[in-house]
């Protein structure tokens, strides 16, 4: 059964509201597509380190969330992230993060896909890491 725009965006903005971590975080999704998935995280004092930009385990969550998210969009639900890797390129300081991920390439069990995180201050965006993962539909029937 093929599901439109609208009913991918619904699921998966009800999966992401489902995890108590992204409701502690106040993530919302906001697109999900093999070309455009985007998630925003708003930044509070509770979320920056000692040195007062975003902990980079924040950072961390936009990205591995936000490829999870696109390579669903590619494979359908019920994927895990089976690896990632991020580089930081500047501290993130500002007022809200916004992690853009697209699908670099997909197969019928794994796809590849990469994630650029942004920070928002004073209007302007800044690149402030970028992650590449691998996401999975998890072997049935075997532990």
């Amino acid at each position: 059964m093929e599901h439109n725009a609208a009913d991918l965006l619904a699921g998966a903005r009800r999966a992401v509201a489902s995890q108590p971590f992204s409701a502690l975080l106040g993530a919302e999704l906001v697109a999900i597509g093999a070309d455009h998935t985007e998630l925003r995280v708003p930044i509070r004092d509770d979320l920056k380190q000692q040195h007062g930009f975003v902990h980079g385990g924040v950072l961390c969550y936009a990205a591995d969330n936000t490829l999870t998210i696109a390579g669903a969009a590619a494979l359908g639900t019920g994927v895990v992230t089976s690896e990632f890797k991020i580089n930081y390129l500047r501290p993130a300081i500002g007022d809200l993060l916004i992690a853009r991920a697209l699908v670099v390439s997909a197969g019928k069990t794994q796809a590849v896909c990469r994630c650029d995180v942004f920070v928002v201050r004073d209007g302007q965006e800044r690149l402030c890491a970028v992650a590449q993962g691998t996401i999975a539909l998890p072997a049935r029937g075997t532990d």
